[in-house]
């Protein structure tokens, strides 16, 4: 008899244990169910009144899964809460009503996401579930951030952008893409110094080659942190030494700064490093024509030449620089009152520059003889220097081609 009623206690008890489990679990099934067999078909249909009723009580549901202490930390509840909260959105947008987004709480997307990035190591059940969900709103917030930048909304851009990284973050992936984007919304709306982080953090991965530190160190200089600027090219020429927009970005941090002599000696100091490469000369060189330094700039390019006096890209470009000098000076020459006992001096160093422009330009057409454009700027050069001959010369061979 005794044994029969420890038996009757004992089943009692496993029905409680069972019965309270199962009351545990039915908040986390039911928001399972109100969700996918409620609120998917209404969306499907466009039954918007359906779909806010039905994701409204669905919420419900998964919120008291989330509090109790039981099935707060399962996979599943993560997975719906993530669900769930990330498709007020869906809501807000598919019925035109922003105010919708608010009943989902401070921030639901961040609730999502959280959830999503709690869920997702937690086991292999519904791994492939969240990563697909999460898949999901990665192509809505990318589609949204380009909607959003097509329209010039470089705000809203921006918030779609850094929503479409933090869910890719919550599987674990870094989307360099949607940080790129979200860095170069906010710098054109002058928020210059969470768009240089943003640039910083691609740039650290290498994205886009050195243009993303280019990018990361203007924008912390545009905010005012200088030192910043500077650390991340400094540190982005370690592996690209001799890239020309690294160094003329560092050029700028320090006449940014007020040191002029601080631009100067990165220059110097980027030949001191290796003073036989060709391409660092060719790079100082246009970077002192950027800077409207043309005499540095002539001297840094025949630099080049002398170490390779075949170097077709700085024979093309010390043409160019001496003939846009040249014609500044004939201009300037023009435009001096009759009489300026400046005028026969200036015009004579507009003829001298485009007799050294002559120099580089004859050896470079020499090695591509088809090339149009420089045979006109030949031509045009020897005619304003008066020698007819060679003028039409390549006057001929230009209409030749």
């Amino acid at each position: 008899m005794k044994t029969m009623i420890k038996s009757s206690i004992l089943a009692i008890g496993i029905l409680s244990l069972s019965s309270i489990a199962f009351g545990q679990k039915k908040n986390e099934t039911s928001a399972a169910v109100v969700y996918k067999n409620q609120f998917r078909p209404a969306m499907a249909k466009g039954q918007m009144d359906n779909a806010k009723k039905s994701l409204l009580e669905a919420k419900k549901f998964i919120d008291l899964a989330a509090e109790h202490p039981d099935t707060k930390n399962s996979q599943k509840t993560l997975y719906l809460k993530g669900e769930i909260y990330g498709s007020f959105i869906r809501v807000a947008a598919a019925s035109k009503d922003s105010n919708f987004l608010k009943l989902g709480g401070d921030n639901p997307l961040e609730t999502s996401i959280e959830a999503y990035k709690k869920g997702y190591p937690l086991g292999k059940k519904y791994k492939s579930d969240i990563k697909d969900a999460v898949t999901q709103q990665v192509i809505l917030m990318s589609n949204l951030g380009s909607t959003m930048y097509s329209s010039e909304n470089y705000k809203e851009a921006a918030e779609a952008f850094g929503y479409q990284a933090k869910y890719s973050d919550a599987i674990g992936v870094l989307d360099t893409s949607a940080i790129f984007n979200s860095a170069l919304c906010n710098e054109n709306i002058e928020n210059y110094l969470e768009a240089a982080k943003s640039y910083e953090k691609v740039a650290k991965v290498n994205f886009r080659g050195t243009s993303s530190a280019v990018r990361a160190s203007a924008c912390y200089r545009k905010a005012g942190e200088i030192e910043k600027a500077k650390e991340i090219i400094t540190e982005a020429r370690v592996d690209n030494p001799t890239d020309r927009d690294l160094l003329l970005e560092l050029v700028n941090t320090n006449i940014e700064a007020g040191d002029a002599a601080g631009a100067e000696k990165a220059l110097t100091d980027a030949i001191a490093t290796d003073p036989n490469n060709k391409q660092l000369y060719y790079t100082i060189g246009t970077i002192y024509n950027d800077l409207g330094d043309n005499e540095k700039a002539e001297a840094a390019l025949n630099k080049a030449l002398e170490i390779d006096p075949n170097y077709a890209d700085a024979q093309y470009q010390l043409g160019a620089i001496l003939v846009t000098w040249a014609g500044d000076l004939n201009t300037e020459a023009r435009q001096m009152k009759l009489g300026d006992p400046n005028y026969e001096k200036t015009l004579q160093q507009s003829k001298d520059t485009y007799k050294r422009a002559l120099i580089p330009l004859e050896a470079y057409i020499q090695n591509y003889p088809n090339d149009k454009a420089v045979l006109n700027i030949l031509f045009q050069i020897n005619r304003s220097l008066g020698d007819s001959t060679k003028a039409l010369e390549y006057k001929k061979r230009a209409d030749a081609l």
